[in-house]
């Protein structure tokens, strides 16, 4: 109890988001179906992370410094809160891609994808923004030991997050966790979460004085911003693929 206090004193905002992610999706799927999609997403992160520290597989290998133990909940090696905040980042980016995906006919697979791929493209700000936490209040908690060519973080890492998005939010789905269809008006708070976490990163990277890891992470994100809202204005203009929901294959 004490280190799990600990958690919760040492990283505030990461439990803010948890809690957003709890109401949206109590909102939204229901307090079971939101169990189900963290039950579906915290062990596949988790496990991707032990796999990582060790093997390199699937984001590239990398150390935890350890610098928090005795401050907060680690499971093996890994601090409990990176991997459980897989769990809202994932939300996040189901909700965007459903939204986006609203009138249209998708497949199961397809709409893990795309989840995955939104959820990957947080970690262009997020992941590069980590590495310098020395700079910021999260502190030097991991490393990777050969550095990467991403402002210091290998592009594996990236592959890895749309592989935990995939996997993850595939097994929610395969277990029956579709929930409302995708033009449900309830998916607000859970696209208001995907951007508020995005802006938290990218107001501490103009904090940092990381400008060019702005420039690009500003840029990307206008342009999926712009891409996303074309996709839905398609659909609702007749060029979906047919019946909304989401298809069993």
């Amino acid at each position: 109890m004490e280190l799990l206090f600990g958690t919760i004193v040492l990283r505030p905002y990461v439990f803010g988001f948890l809690a957003a992610f709890l109401a949206a999706g109590a909102a939204d799927l229901g307090w079971r179906r939101t169990l189900l999609f963290a039950t579906g997403v915290w062990p596949v992160a988790w496990l991707a992370e032990f796999s990582s520290t060790r093997v390199g597989v699937p984001f590239g290998l990398y150390h935890y410094t350890g610098t928090t133990r005795g401050q907060e909940l680690y499971i093996a090696n890994v601090p409990f809160m990176d991997s459980l905040s897989f769990t809202f980042l994932a939300y996040a980016a189901f909700c965007l891609a459903r939204a986006a995906l609203a009138g249209r006919r998708v497949s199961r697979l397809a709409l893990a994808g795309c989840t995955g791929f939104l959820m990957m493209l947080l970690d262009v700000v997020i992941d590069p923004l980590a590495v310098r936490g020395d700079r910021w209040f999260l502190g030097r908690v991991f490393y990777y030991p050969e550095g990467g060519v991403y402002f210091g973080v290998p592009l594996s890492n990236f592959a890895g997050w749309w592989l935990v998005g995939v996997i993850g939010v595939g097994a929610y789905l395969l277990a029956g966790g579709a929930g409302p269809a995708p033009g449900d008006r309830r998916l607000g708070a859970g696209v208001a979460l995907y951007y508020a976490v995005l802006g938290f990163n990218l107001a501490v990277t103009a904090w940092i004085g990381e400008w060019p890891l702005l420039g690009v992470g500003l840029a990307l994100h206008a342009l999926s911003a712009v891409s996303l809202r074309v996709l839905r204005l398609s659909a609702e203009r007749g060029g979906g693929f047919g019946t909304r929901g989401v298809e069993s294959a």
